[in-house]
Order: structure tokens, then C-alpha cells, then sequence
């Protein structure tokens, strides 16, 4: 115990000492190790172990001149003792080579008397394993020896899940971490299990809930940087129901660059729980429609127009103008595209802080900037919101697209986008009613002729978009519950936001007017089977009458104003295939623009007396499928 304590205190020492301090410290212990390599070699050269001579100083002056420059050049006294590893043994063999071929030419040339010319490989051999020696016993000082005595601390147990380069790179970081106790390896690779790697078993996946209890272990660190999406859900799905912490670790590149960190693991997101695949953009679809043009991106500082700005940034506009009513939102988009530019292209960006509601603006904009395509996202998109205040919603929705789309036509654009929701099929609350309007008056358009060609593309919900349930569950989670679901039997669709905006660019590249274009959204999930894995993934437990004694409970409130139990993309039956797999397009029908207007003109009128219901009414009337759910 005493002797522990010595140590623990040298350690501390050691580790307190400034950067130049501990350089010379390693410095002059790599001297003593040089002087005793050459007696070491004279001796067993000779065969006497004799204390020192004529030809073994002069010899040993010669190394010491040598190994000082040669190692201080080569870096070798910038890596730290904690972490060395295969990659510092490897600079030092580097070093000890150069050191060798140099003292081979001495030796070998310059004639010395009574020094052996087979010492100048025998020295270099016994130098090199002292300073490896040297090197793995400071480590297993510092790191092990200190984190087992030196820290008073919770420890966790963990288990790492992937024995291959990446789960021994992240079991060889565990080291120097005092708070991280780590029990082994769990692996699907049946021939595995039953080995030690490091020291620490593997065991087979079956045995993983038997040794979560036995250890009491408290995280799984996911070490699976190259697995496919559908196995990595899978094993994510088995571990939900485990009761354990998890993390994963990131992507394939970094763990080929070999400097895996605690640092670098992640907590489990959304888009694991899911497993969608992630697909590859088409490239020439991706950039027809935006390559070298200036772009018009309303809504540019919302979760959608945001991302649409930085998909559009990759393919080289002439121009991006940015419209937004926001001013937060404007200039935070604006600096983050400014930003990723320093030192690479030199796209024009152009902030309009715009109403697009606003008539007289959208003239002013269009006259100014001259766009020659648009994407148009702005729109208020929350239902308990729009539900709350129809005549905003109206206003901003159906008239701003209104306004954009005829004063695009006016000003001769070629292309228009409007990005769509799901919501818009089948409505049951104003904000997908004023969506489906929308649809309908860019279909109106078409359909009576125009230069311009007006596109739409619904898709469903997008992961992290502003309201989306995913961050209101985990800030739940994190303040410990209760977790809200509105309904258990609600079902989404979810995609996330880069894919969203990829698709969208790419369905512009297809757009020749008056397209409905649907994303693929891939299969629906049941949002409270999505609450539950959030909360098992945390490391906590679900509370329920099953287990009274969980940690967090899951709390159903009731359907919100207008909320559909599920969401639909298709109104007809009969989409059509295009040449995006991931891509389709509906056939639906439309309400001629003569009749539209005449509507159009009756809301606009009850929206400037300020009449809600009347409004509704109208709006029931454009979209007769518009009803409010039934309580159930």
C-alpha cells in the first residue's frame, strides 16, 4: 500500500510537470538507456562486463552526438507517453534506422581501435529495445497504474459490441479513462467468441444480456463504423430492449486515420432507430437544374430552406438569394453559407429579409434579383399553430405562393419549385389544407398555359426540422420524463433533412411543369415504438404497469387539433415512376384557374375583414376532402 502510494504520488508529479519539463525528463532517461545499450554491447561482444574502456568512450561519445540530432529531427519527443502505441514504436524504428545506417558508415569506414564493427548493429538493437521497453512501461504506469489506484471515482462497465480494428482502437483509448471500467468485447462473429483481444474477453452476441447483468454494465459502445444500416438497426433494436446506455462510433474514415477517442462517440440518433439507407445523389440530376444559375430560395432560414441553400452551395450557382421574414434566421444562414466559403468558391450570396405575403415585395425581389429558378419553402408549417390562427396561416400560405408564383411567371422565371408535406393529402387541419391550395393554384397555372415551369414535391416528416418530435423526446428524456405522445396508435413517415433537400434539387432537374412529385419516405413507425427505443437507448427504463418501478414514463395527452392519426403521399392510386428510384409522380386531379380565382377572391376578401370561419368555410369549399378528424 505504501509503495502504491509512492508511486501514485509520482505519477502525479510526472503529469504535473510543464511540456518542456517532462521533454527533458524522457530525454535524459533515453541518454542513460543509450550508455548502458553500448556497455550492454561491448560486454556481450567481448564477453567481459567490464566497467568502461578507451574504445567504448570514444564509441560512446559518437552514439550520444548521433541519437540526439537524429531523434529530435524525427519528432520522436512530440508523442506523449499516455497514448504511445505501434504508431510511436514505428517513429522510433524509423529513427533507429537512420541511426544504425549512419553508425554502419562510422564504424565501417573510419576504423576504430578496439571497437567492433558488429557494433554498430548490435548497439542500435538493444537501444531500440530499450527505449520500446521504456515506452510500454511509462504507459502501463501512467495509464494503468495510476487509473486503478489513482482515481476515486464512479466506475462504469462497459462493453464494447465490434471486436474488429475499430473496437480494439476504442478498447486501447478506454485505457485513459479511469471512469470507464471495461468488462470485453461482444461480436456476431461466432469464431471469435472465446478469445481475448487485449487482454479482455470476446464473447458471443446471445451471451450479451446474461453478461449486462452479471457486470452490472451500464453502456454498449457500438465499434460497427462499416455495417450495413439494416444489420446495425437490428443489433440497435436488441439493444433497446436491454435497458443500457448506447453510443456508436462515427464514420469509417475516421477510424482508418487510426485516432479513435472517447471524444468521438456519438449517442445513438434518430436516424439509427430507423436504419434508412442512405441513397447516393445522382450527380447530373442533382446540379442540372441549379448549376450556374442564380437561385431564389424563400423560407431560406427555415430547417428545409436552409438545407436546400447548402445542397444548392455544392452545385455551383452564379447566385444564391436568400428571402426570409426572419431576420435571426436570415442572418444566421447567411454567415454559416459566407463562412463555409472562406478559402473555396465565390458565390454571390444576397440576403432578402422579405414578406412573402407581401405583394409589392415579391415584385421588388424578382425585379432586383432576377432569379432563373425557385424553391419556394416558405411557409408555416406547425398544425397546433396554423389550427390556432387560420387567417396567418392562410395569408402566409396560400397568398405567399400565390404572390411568389405569379410574380415569377411575370418575371419570366424558368423553373419553380414548391416544396409540399404529406399534410396536404386528405386533410384534417388548415395548415395541409392551405398546402393542398397551393398545389392547386401552382396546377391552375399550368394548366391554363405558362412559360414557366411549376413543379411541386410533397414529402412527410424530416428529422430535426423545427417541431419535429424527435428533440421534444429527447429534452424530455434528458429532464427525466414524463415523455409526451399525443396518440400510441400515430404513425409517421421520416426522412432526414440532407436527403429531403437532396431529393428536392433532384426532382428540379426532372421537372418539366406541372409535376407532383412524392418522395419515397420508406416504411411508417409507430411513434410510441420510436419513444420507448429512445428511452432504453438513454440507459434508462420505460415506466409503465408492467414495470412501476421504470425510470420515465410515457404519457399519452390526446390527438392535437387537426392531427391525423397517419399520414398519406398520394391522393389517387397511381403514381408514376421517374428516373430517380427514390423519386415518383402523381396524377391528381385539379381545379381549373378561373374557378380557383373566383375562390381565391372570397377568402382574400374574408382574410382582410379578418373572418376565421368564414375563411374555413371557404377553404372546405377548394378542398372538399378538407374535414377535421373524429374523436375517437
Amino acid at each position: 500500500m505504501f509503495i502504491s502510494e509512492i508511486l501514485i504520488k509520482l505519477g502525479k508529479w510526472l503529469l504535473g510537470l510543464d511540456r518542456s519539463y517532462k521533454r527533458a525528463f524522457v530525454i535524459l532517461i533515453d541518454g542513460l538507456i543509450c550508455i548502458v545499450s553500448v556497455w550492454v554491447a561491448f560486454s556481450l561482444r567481448l564477453g567481459v562486463w567490464d566497467l568502461g574502456s578507451g574504445p567504448m568512450a570514444q564509441y560512446m561519445i559518437i552514439a550520444l552526438a548521433l541519437w540526439l540530432p537524429i531523434f529530435l529531427l524525427s519528432n520522436i519527443y512530440r508523442a506523449i507517453f499516455r497514448f504511445a502505441g505501434s504508431g510511436t514504436l514505428m517513429g522510433i524504428a524509423k529513427a533507429m534506422f537512420s541511426y544504425t545506417v549512419i553508425l554502419v558508415i562510422i564504424v565501417g569506414f573510419l576504423t576504430i581501435t578496439g571497437v567492433p564493427r558488429t557494433i554498430a548493429i548490435l548497439h542500435p538493437t538493444i537501444f531500440f529495445a530499450g527505449l520500446a521497453l521504456s515506452r510500454i512501461v511509462m504507459r502501463y504506469f501512467l495509464v494503468d497504474i495510476m487509473n486503478n489506484y489513482g482515481y476515486h471515482g464512479t466506475q462504469k462497465n462497459i462493453i464494447i459490441y465490434g471486436a474488429g480494428s475499430a473496437g480494439q482502437q476504442l478498447a486501447a483509448s478506454l485505457r485513459a479513462e479511469p471512469s470507464m471500467h471495461l468488462i470485453g468485447f461482444i461480436d456476431d462473429n461466432s469464431n471469435l467468441a472465446g478469445q481475448r483481444l487485449n487482454g479482455k474477453p470476446v464473447y458471443a452476441n446471445h451471451e450479451l444480456e446474461t453478461m449486462v447483468k452479471k457486470y452490472q454494465v451500464s453502456d454498449i459502445l457500438l465499434a460497427l463504423p462499416s455495417v450495413q444500416k439494416s444489420v446495425e438497426k437490428s443489433i440497435i433494436a436488441k439493444l433497446s430492449n436491454i435497458g443500457v446506455k448506447v453510443q456508436k462510433l462515427p464514420s469509417l474514415s475516421k477510424i482508418v486515420s487510426g485516432n479513435i477517442t472517447i471524444s468521438d462517440l456519438r449517442e445513438v440518433s434518430i436516424e439509427d432507430l430507423l436504419g434508412r439507407s442512405s441513397v447516393e445523389a445522382d450527380d447530373k440530376l442533382m446540379c442540372e437544374a441549379v448549376d450556374g444559375k442564380i437561385v431564389l430560395v424563400t423560407g431560406a432560414g427555415g430547417s428545409i430552406g436552409g438545407e436546400l441553400c447548402r445542397q444548392i452551395m455544392t452545385c455551383k450557382p452564379k447566385q444564391l438569394i436568400l428571402a426570409e421574414i426572419s431576420e435571426l434566421a436570415l442572418y444566421t444562414i447567411h454567415q454559416e453559407l459566407r463562412d463555409s466559403q472562406i478559402g473555396g468558391s465565390d458565390i454571390e450570396i444576397v440576403e432578402q429579409l422579405v414578406n412573402v405575403a407581401d405583394r409589392a415585395q415579391m415584385v421588388r425581389l424578382y425585379r432586383k434579383c432576377k432569379p432563373e429558378i425557385v424553391f419556394h419553402a416558405a411557409a408555416y408549417k406547425h398544425v397546433p399553430l396554423v389550427e390556432a390562427n387560420p387567417l396567418s396561416g392562410i395569408r402566409n400560405n396560400i397568398f405567399g405562393t400565390l404572390n411568389t408564383a405569379l410574380e415569377a411567371e411575370a418575371a419570366g422565371v424558368p423553373n419553380f419549385i414548391l416544396i409540399s408535406t404529406d399534410k396536404a393529402v386528405r386533410p384534417t387541419n388548415v395548415m395541409g389544407t392551405t398546402k393542398r391550395i397551393c398545389e392547386l393554384i401552382l396546377q391552375a397555372i399550368v394548366a391554363r398555359g405558362s412559360k414557366t415551369n411549376f413543379s411541386m414535391v410533397r414529402f412527410g416528416n424530416v428529422l430535426g426540422s423545427s417541431g419535429s418530435v424527435v428533440p421534444r423526446f429527447m429534452n424530455q428524456i434528458k429532464a427525466g420524463g414524463p415523455v409526451t405522445l399525443t396518440d400510441k396508435r400515430i404513425t409517421r413517415y421520416f426522412m432526414t433533412i440532407p436527403e429531403a433537400a437532396q431529393l428536392v434539387v433532384q426532382a428540379a432537374g426532372m421537372a418539366k411543369g406541372g409535376e407532383v412529385f412524392l418522395l419515397d419516405m420508406g416504411e411508417s413507425v409507430r411513434i410510441i415504438d420510436l419513444a420507448k427505443s429512445m428511452v432504453s437507448l438513454s440507459g434508462r427504463s420505460v415506466k409503465s404497469e408492467e414495470n412501476p418501478d421504470g425510470d420515465i414514463e410515457i404519457v399519452e395527452i390526446g390527438l392535437r387539433p387537426g392531427e391525423k392519426l397517419y399520414e398519406e403521399l398520394l391522393i389517387g392510386n397511381d403514381p408514376k415512376a421517374t428516373d430517380h428510384k427514390q423519386i415518383m409522380k402523381a396524377n391528381e386531379t385539379y381545379i381549373e384557374w378561373d374557378e380557383l380565382q373566383i375562390m381565391l377572391a372570397s377568402l382574400e376578401e374574408h382574410l382582410v375583414a379578418g373572418k376565421a370561419k368564414p375563411a374555413v368555410s371557404v377553404l372546405k369549399n377548394i378542398v372538399p376532402e378538407f374535414a377535421v378528424p373524429a374523436k375517437t
